[in-house]
């Protein structure tokens, strides 16, 4: 996330200080020898945040780190939008992934066994494989890694400076998190960098961490007979992975890859190249257009599980969407989804009188929340779905853009007086990785609907998915899938 300077004005002494005071609380000594100049020239007191144009400096062109689909590190999908004349903001709810991580224990697994087939060769036939000889697994499994740590502290900075205005010391963000360590660690951090923004005279801290097991509208995992996307996105693994694949197995002769292994070694330069903020020698191992390839192979694994085209992906985010409804208009929760109603019918729990929310999550239910909210479906295809096997320039389901490491839902509350072309009342407006989204299905005017439209047109959500949700658990319904891990 850029700054617009302000923070690289303010003595070091004195951005010093709240960097390491936040660090030192909430992040790891491995954490804090990377980070401290990373962050510090972010978290003076007095910086004012401007999101868009930052890139982590990996040493990789932007062209190959945005087209890492859900392993992307946070980019800005666009420039925030200032509010039309006449708005105030009044309320704020942000819906936030966790930052970038290592791969998951079993994606690890998976991932070190092409890696000793690799290494197991004893003669390379081409000079850029020749780095194996030496190469030795040093990554962990499921936690934050340093980046991941500082984009989600810079997110508090960022959520202080912009919405300042509507906290105060006795009425500071609720904020909640899923249960697992990097959710959580995650949300800590965000918490840290709100406080020293705003030189710790609101008191953030993690409210409420739910469980992912039970009902919970952080997790999606209350819905087994849900579709994974494997048909659709091996489809396009076969077609896109087999060149690659012959052309590795010739330069490495005896591995015997697969196409899942082509997969696995270009998911390997993401990790490995954040892990360590300088290119991993696996990435050369393709070209900036294969990488736009491995994009659209988790394009169409999020579409068809948890996205629009997943026959019951959707459903996965009522409950969130039923909880975000009951904030923007000041009503209980009224859902029989994934809420947990004891949390959500207690004041201290769920307030419906705070002015800032802030959710930590995952990336397979935000997919979700943006399908049952209705967001991104795909007006430019045919049957507003993705081509197994031709992508789509038109599409804008692309997940670097919906779910990178570190993305942002945020939602807003605005109230105007009333000048063209917004009358006066209520209204709404979203932003994906601040992108203002069009909101079509309320009638949306420059990325605003009126509060009461945009509520009228969450009758999938308000109705409960439509008696999908039942379909989850019902054996006569659907075949079954195996489901994704949690990514």
């Amino acid at each position: 996330m850029a700054s617009n300077d302000a923070g690289d004005k303010l003595p070091l002494s004195r951005r010093g200080r709240w960097c390491l005071a936040a660090a030192l609380i909430f992040v790891s000594l491995s954490w804090l020898s990377f980070s401290w100049s990373w962050i510090a020239r972010r978290a003076g007191p007095d910086v004012a945040i401007v999101t868009d144009g930052d890139i982590p400096d990996i040493g990789i062109p932007r062209s190959v780190i945005e087209n890492w689909a859900q392993y992307s590190p946070y980019i800005p999908a666009g420039r925030y939008v200032p509010l039309p004349p006449g708005c105030i903001i009044n309320q704020v709810n942000v819906l936030q992934r966790h930052g970038s991580r290592f791969p998951t224990t079993n994606a690890g697994k998976e991932i070190k066994a092409t890696v000793k087939r690799l290494k197991r060769v004893k003669h390379y036939k081409e000079d850029y494989l020749k780095f194996l000889k030496d190469y030795t697994w040093d990554l962990g499994a499921d936690d934050l890694i340093p980046l991941g740590a500082a984009q989600s502290f810079d997110a508090g900075i960022v959520a202080f400076e912009r919405y300042k205005p509507i906290v105060t010391k006795d009425n500071p963000p609720f904020v909640r998190a899923a249960g697992s360590t990097r959710v959580v660690d995650s949300a800590l951090n965000w918490t840290a960098g709100f406080r020293a923004a705003g030189r710790n005279t609101i008191k953030a801290k993690v409210d409420l961490i739910l469980p992912e097991t039970g009902n919970s509208t952080l997790d999606d995992g209350m819905c087994p007979n849900s579709a994974d996307g494997d048909e659709e996105s091996k489809t396009w693994l076969k077609l896109f992975a087999s060149s690659i694949k012959k052309r590795l197995r010739k330069a490495a002769p005896g591995a015997k890859l697969t196409n899942k292994d082509v997969y696995n070694l270009m998911s390997l330069c993401a990790f490995h190249s954040q892990a360590k903020m300088a290119p991993s020698p696996f990435c050369g191992l393709f070209t900036a257009n294969e990488f736009k390839d491995y994009e659209y192979h988790a394009d169409l694994g999020k579409f068809y599980s948890n996205g629009h085209g997943g026959y019951l992906g959707p459903v996965q985010g009522v409950g969130y969407v039923n909880e975000l409804l009951a904030r923007l208009t000041g009503w209980p929760v009224r859902d029989n989804t994934q809420t947990n109603r004891t949390l959500d019918a207690s004041e201290e729990t769920f307030p419906l009188n705070r002015t800032l929310y802030a959710d930590f999550t995952h990336d397979n239910v935000m997919v979700s929340i943006y399908s049952a909210l209705g967001l991104f479906r795909q007006y430019l295809l045919p049957n507003k779905t993705l081509d197994p096997a031709k992508p789509s320039p038109l599409r804008t389901w692309i997940a670097s853009k919906l779910v990178p490491f570190g993305t942002r839902m945020v939602v807003e509350r605005l109230q105007c007086i009333g000048y063209r072309p917004f009358p006066k009342g209520v209204f709404v407006r979203i932003l994906v990785n601040d992108a203002l989204q069009p909101l079509e299905f309320c009638g949306g005017v420059a990325g605003m609907c009126e509060l009461d439209l945009f509520v009228a047109s969450q009758g999938y959500a308000r109705h409960d998915g439509n008696g999908d949700f039942e379909r989850c658990f019902d054996q006569r319904c659907c075949a079954a899938a195996v489901r994704k891990s949690v990514t």
